[in-house]
């Protein structure tokens, strides 16, 4: 995924806290997840769309975060994908 746009690096720092990291304790599971799909060759994997085309700007490629809040989803039962929403958006209404 290389020629994608990159998100913000998560141990960027910033204004407070000091980085997306100290939302996250150490030994939280959503470590391992994004460990593991960061690891993940979507092209051999036979993702479509694993290589962007050269016109225009790139695009961020949704695989990656798709599948760690699936993966997430999964490894926390929840099926709702309004509950994975919230999840995501770390919100508990």
């Amino acid at each position: 995924m290389g020629r994608f746009v990159q998100g913000e690096d998560r141990r960027q720092d910033f204004l407070l806290p000091a980085s997306l990291d100290d939302y996250v304790s150490q030994d939280n599971p959503v470590r391992v997840v994004e460990a593991f799909i960061d690891e993940l060759d979507f092209h051999a994997l036979g993702f479509a769309g694993a290589t962007p085309v050269e016109t225009g700007r790139p695009a961020y490629h949704p695989a990656a975060t798709m599948l760690k809040i699936h993966l997430y989803g999964y490894l926390n039962r929840i099926q709702s994908s309004r509950r994975l929403e919230r999840e995501a958006h770390g919100s508990k209404r």
